[in-house]
């Protein structure tokens, strides 16, 4: 069985690290970079980093930042935000990334993941689903969670990984935040019906939702942010934990 990855998140606004809830009442989190450093330290296995504020302005100040993160870590990361077009991808990828993350892009215009695939490799591309359960089916948003479509989640996901998607980030809008747990169902439907990884998102508050989305939904990794950012769950304790219920970890 593959080893499980424990993934933290940061949201970047202007270049400081923000958390919200369900998506909104975003406050202040720290530096990127020092957090980054921070995680590494502690045994994280990736790091995402989403610009959730990302404009054509914005690029190079992020790029900026992908460059300073690259040389202070060591791990595997992904960046997302605003990212467009195979031009965007390379000045990501050119200035240290590992992956990156679409996800209005994507829906937009699918054909976005098959060409980054092609010029980078599967591996590169992350396709990011913002999903909510509403009027009882979970679909697609886009513009960071502001924007319904039409796309079931379901659905798209299985086109993602057809037309290229090299690992599937699903972030519950219903469960963001609220550190209630994971959406173990959609994540175990989306997991099952799909051959390559899915990084469960939403909901962690407590060591148990990691054991359970591993369990009951056959994630890959599990990303989380707050309870990383404001040391509610060290790293380390977390691994611990999940080494001791027999969970593979890194």
């Amino acid at each position: 069985m593959l080893k499980k990855r424990i993934i933290p998140c940061l949201d970047i606004k202007n270049g400081r690290t923000v958390k919200g809830v369900n998506f909104v009442d975003i406050r202040d989190a720290g530096d990127p970079i020092e957090l980054a450093k921070k995680y590494v330290e502690e045994g994280a296995d990736e790091l995402v980093f989403l610009d959730i504020t990302a404009t054509i302005e914005k690029r190079k100040t992020l790029a900026e930042l992908v460059e300073k993160i690259a040389r202070e870590i060591n791990i595997p990361f992904t960046v997302g935000g605003g990212i467009n077009s195979i031009k965007d991808v390379s000045i990501i990828i050119k200035a240290g990334a590992d992956k990156v993350s679409i996800n209005s892009s994507a829906v937009k215009r699918p054909e976005l993941i098959s060409e980054i695939a092609m010029q980078f490799g599967s591996q590169c591309v992350v396709v990011a689903i913002d999903t909510k359960f509403k009027n009882n089916e979970w679909l697609v948003y886009r513009n960071g969670g502001k924007i319904p479509t039409t796309f079931k989640t379901l659905d798209w996901a299985i086109k993602a990984e057809k037309l290229g998607a090299g690992e599937i980030l699903l972030t519950s809008m219903n469960n963001d935040g609220t550190k209630n747990g994971f959406a173990v169902d959609i994540t175990n439907t989306i997991s099952q019906a799909v051959n390559i990884p899915v990084i469960a998102s939403g909901g962690a508050g407590a060591k148990e939702h990691f054991k359970e989305i591993f369990e009951k939904a056959k994630a890959s990794g599990a990303l989380a942010a707050s309870i990383f950012h404001f040391g509610e769950i060290p790293i380390p304790e977390l691994k611990k934990y999940l080494k001791t219920q027999n969970i593979p970890i890194r």
